[in-house]
């Protein structure tokens, strides 16, 4: 099996079998963003607690490549302080563009399948929709 087979495999595993789907009540913060070319939508909740992401859940309807990607986002930031998450941020903004980036900080797991969404420019925002989703509740927040 090829590292393409086997990344778009993560991919399709946190599609159809989202982490951290759904809502819940006690959300510090909830945030709404949508890509108007496609047509993807993701509503972020997070519940932020002495300086930390304590929860982080979403809900929304788009392609693959948005909903994995958001799935990986809400397994990736729980427990990060907000630096931490805003850091991630950035580091996964940066990986989408193509860059080399330094992952020896935070362990991306399966976020690295994404990688080769950087091929595909037009799918970049797809990927980053949930981590601007991220970042603007963080931002807002603090």
């Amino acid at each position: 099996m090829s590292l393409d087979d086997l990344y778009r495999r993560v991919i399709m595993d946190h599609y159809q079998h989202p982490r951290n789907k759904g809502t819940f009540e006690d959300g510090t913060v909830s945030i709404e963003l949508n890509n108007p070319t496609c047509g993807d939508r993701i509503s972020l909740q997070l519940h932020l607690e002495e300086g930390k992401i304590t929860k982080a859940m979403f809900t929304g309807e788009g392609c693959s490549i948005s909903l994995s990607s958001a799935s990986m986002m809400t397994e990736a930031v729980k427990g990060l302080t907000y630096d931490q998450a805003l850091e991630l941020v950035d580091l996964f903004s940066r990986m989408m563009l193509g860059e080399e980036v330094d992952i020896e900080k935070f362990p991306l797991e399966d976020i690295e399948a994404l990688t080769g969404v950087a091929k595909f420019p037009a799918r970049i925002k797809c990927a980053t929709l949930a981590w601007k989703a991220l970042e603007k509740g963080v931002n807002e927040y603090k």
